[in-house]
């Protein structure tokens, strides 16, 4: 009775230091995380003064009117652009761009590509002091959970910041009007607070280096919004400025949907995830390679793809046409690996 009564008072009393000692590490971490969200607090004030001045307000004139959105300068091999979205300047006769200070200047537009909602502009007349430009960081380096902000012009109220978190990578969206359906691939879904006006505005890390463009919110959507990635500015401005265009989106020429439960079960498919193709465009690379209808896109080049945003994705950032990869495909319940030469996508249209 003796050795079981003192053996239960050990296990007592391990268990009451086990609980004290997780209790201690939980203050800890409550702790770290108050300094963290303290001193994310404190940089804001500073970050905003730090780069306030490199935003500004893009007007142009349509045959409708007029429209507005929001810019940033940067400098690119000694010359002073401005970087904003397609669809802020797609349509107009006219542009103009507002520094911080008020000063306004016409603007012309040297580059856009619709399929990465990307635009180039060049100002005139404005002086050396009026440039102060952003740095661009790689969007790689971003992960989910990071501090992000947007600074724009959200309903003509200019140099407004907003700041939330990254909330996802990797997304697609979709621009018909520019795009005529193709997928904006690799785009960065943030919980930044935005509104019309904030389009072309920079999406800025911690350091206050440029991570994205500020292009989308979903309509009734609650704090869900979308950048296009700066990734897509570093592997595109050279071309932009030197040719006005872009052309090195790659191109499968196909058609079809995400892989789910419901649609393997219908098709008594194997798998539930993967892009299932619907259709081939003739003379295509996928027609060309043997792709065919049914066939459950599952990976390329040993990367697995789940669905249309990790396919566009992976294309976008790591391809070129001409380019030969290996799509891993499922057909008839035997996967299947298929070369395919990657082609050049359709100029968008307009």
């Amino acid at each position: 009775m003796v050795a079981r009564a003192y053996g239960t008072s050990g296990a007592a009393i391990n268990k009451t230091a086990l609980i004290l000692e997780l209790q201690s590490q939980v203050q800890d971490l409550q702790a770290k995380v108050k300094a963290l969200e303290m001193n994310s607090t404190a940089i804001l004030p500073d970050l905003y003064e730090s780069v306030k001045d490199s935003v500004v307000l893009i007007r142009g004139v349509t045959n409708n009117g007029t429209v507005q959105g929001s810019g940033f300068v940067y400098n690119f091999t000694s010359s002073m652009v401005i970087i904003t979205n397609n669809h802020v300047v797609s349509g107009t006769t006219s542009v103009s761009v507002s520094f911080s200070d008020g000063n306004a200047y016409p603007a012309t537009v040297n580059g856009t590509d619709p399929y990465s909602d990307l635009a180039i502009l060049s100002v005139t007349g404005a002086p050396k002091t009026e440039y102060k430009p952003l740095q661009i960081a790689s969007s790689s380096t971003l992960r989910v959970g990071n501090l992000v902000l947007a600074i724009g012009n959200p309903y003509g109220l200019i140099g407004s910041m907003t700041t939330g978190v990254v909330s996802a990578l990797g997304r697609t969206i979709t621009e018909d009007q520019y795009t005529g359906g193709y997928a904006i691939a690799n785009i960065i879904q943030t919980s930044v607070p935005i509104n019309p006006g904030n389009s072309g505005g920079p999406l800025l890390n911690s350091d206050g280096k440029v991570v994205g463009i500020t292009a989308a919110i979903v309509a009734d959507s609650q704090g869900l919004a979308f950048a296009i990635p700066s990734n897509a500015i570093l592997r595109e401005i050279s071309s932009l400025i030197e040719t006005g265009a872009y052309t090195g989106h790659p191109y499968l020429g196909v058609t079809g949907a995400d892989m789910d439960y419901e649609t393997a079960q219908t098709m008594h498919a194997n798998v539930t995830y993967g892009w299932l193709i619907g259709g081939t465009v003739p003379g295509g690379p996928a027609a060309n390679a043997g792709v065919q209808v049914n066939d459950i896109i599952i990976g390329m080049n040993g990367t697995r793809i789940r669905s249309i945003d990790d396919m566009s994705s992976y294309l976008e950032e790591n391809t070129l046409p001409g380019q030969t990869i290996i799509l891993r495909v499922v057909r008839s319940n035997q996967t299947r690996e298929i070369p395919l030469i990657l082609g050049t996508r359709p100029p968008p249209p307009g």
